[in-house]
């Protein structure tokens, strides 16, 4: 069988390497220069850097499976996690249940209140029954009106900014805070967090270069214009070279997109039927912002932080070396600012020297010794469509990832659902899509 995917990200080439193991016939295209997609990467002080910050949880099994398949087993590393909350110009660290006890914006009830809660949000075994309620709600009921003002709205508000926070379904809660327990272990041990030696970037090499031992491909800097259909079925792809603008028809017997919802309704595949697209048309994403500081020195002693204070004009602060060490990039000390804006936001449009001005006198509520001379290098990245708005009743919004036209699927980060966007799912989507499609395609 011949099949395209759409996409070398994660899903496309874990995709494409289970379908080359079976002796299908790949074609991978990808319009970037690179691979990787949301978790693509680039060069800093002689290391490869994340366009936008990823680390693994102990329970992100299929990502860690996947990599002792292709033989890079030996590369995971396991760090203790340093996660913070940053109120009022303080930071509080937020390791062990004694953290939370330390948290003195809260009142010593709204404290115990928000520890009972989280507490429940893990009991809880089956997602589906909070479907119907928003997360805003339930956390103002279960941990109280202090608690869901000063610690969870400043998140919310912050992770789907004011036009979207309100309407977060609470699966979306319980997925982050299943994950974070998992990692755990038993008991309330500390968080463990991982990630690979080299970084993610050395995965989607090692997956490429056993796609291509089995016979398959990877084209980068070839963009697909079109699925072509005829009669409800599957004809091929039309593909371009970016870099030449020169057209071509390729012909398969199935193929896998992986790009965002509105672009394969709207540009890839507007034959869909109506009812599909009415599905497609109600997701909606927020684009992720990375402003990424070069530092000669650390800024804190937290990797990820969570600001808090919605004067502050970023939701994150993940200080990279504060979990990895900094040898990996030549001594420098690198830090993600990050922020999830729509593209109507003003601070979307900025220049990486417009946010920098916008963002440095905020970094003083971090560190008051901050100096701007700390600062060697800055890098802006954009991941548009990073974030879907994960909704009540979101599960009714789902595409099935067989389309109703014979030969083509979808596999993108909305049908990762309870679970939010990463690597790990991705992975698992990718598995799971290539089998799909393998039983559907091969010989009885």
């Amino acid at each position: 069988m011949r099949v395209g995917v759409i996409g070398a990200g994660v899903t496309g080439l874990t995709a494409a390497y289970e379908l080359s193991k079976k002796g299908h016939h790949v074609i991978v295209y990808e319009r970037a220069p690179f691979l990787g997609g949301q978790a693509s990467t680039f060069d800093v002080g002689g290391g490869r850097l994340e366009r936008g910050y990823h680390h693994l949880f102990t329970s992100d099994t299929d990502i860690v499976d996947l990599m002792g398949e292709i033989g890079l087993g030996n590369k995971m590393r396991w760090y203790d996690s340093k996660v913070g909350t940053l109120y009022d110009g303080k930071i509080y660290n937020f390791v062990t249940p004694m953290d939370l006890l330390k948290f003195k914006p809260l009142s010593i009830l709204s404290r115990i209140r928000l520890g009972l809660s989280t507490l429940a949000i893990r009991g809880i075994k089956d997602w589906k029954s909070l479907e119907t309620e928003a997360a805003a709600d339930w956390l103002r009921r279960k941990a109280g009106q202090e608690a869901y003002d000063i610690f969870w709205e400043p998140m919310l508000r912050g992770k789907f900014g004011d036009e979207y926070f309100q309407e977060i379904g609470m699966p979306w809660v319980w997925g982050k805070i299943a994950t974070r327990f998992a990692s755990r272990g038993k008991g309330l041990s500390k968080e463990m967090l991982g990630y690979p030696v080299g970084s993610f970037g050395e995965i989607f090499d090692c997956l490429v270069d056993r796609i291509r031992e089995h016979g398959s491909l990877v084209c980068t800097g070839t963009e697909v214009t079109k699925i072509s259909t005829s009669n409800g079925c599957l004809d091929g792809l039309e593909v371009k070279l970016v870099d030449q603008g020169t057209k071509r028809q390729e012909n398969f017997d199935a193929v896998i997109a992986t790009t965002q919802s509105f672009i394969f309704t709207r540009k890839l595949l507007p034959e869909l039927p109506e009812e599909y697209v009415a599905k497609f048309e109600k997701t909606r994403y927020l684009s992720a912002v990375l402003l990424i500081l070069i530092l000669d020195r650390p800024l804190s002693h937290i990797y990820w932080l969570n600001v808090a204070d919605r004067s502050i004009p970023f939701v994150g602060v993940i200080e990279h070396t504060n979990m990895v060490p900094t040898e990996l990039y030549g001594g420098k000390h690198i830090v993600y600012l990050t922020n999830y804006l729509t593209r109507e936001n003003p601070l979307y449009h900025l220049n990486k020297t417009q946010l920098l001005k916008e963002y440095v006198p905020h970094l003083r509520h971090i560190n008051q010794n901050f100096d701007p001379s700390w600062i060697e290098e800055t890098y802006l990245h954009h991941v548009d469509a990073a974030q879907p708005i994960i909704g009540t009743h979101y599960s009714q919004l789902l595409p099935e990832h067989k389309m109703p036209i014979k030969g083509v699927y979808l596999a993108n980060t909305t049908q990762v659902y309870p679970e939010d966007r990463g690597t790990n799912y991705s992975v698992r989507m990718g598995r799971k899509v290539a089998r799909i499609v393998d039983s559907e395609h091969s010989p009885t």
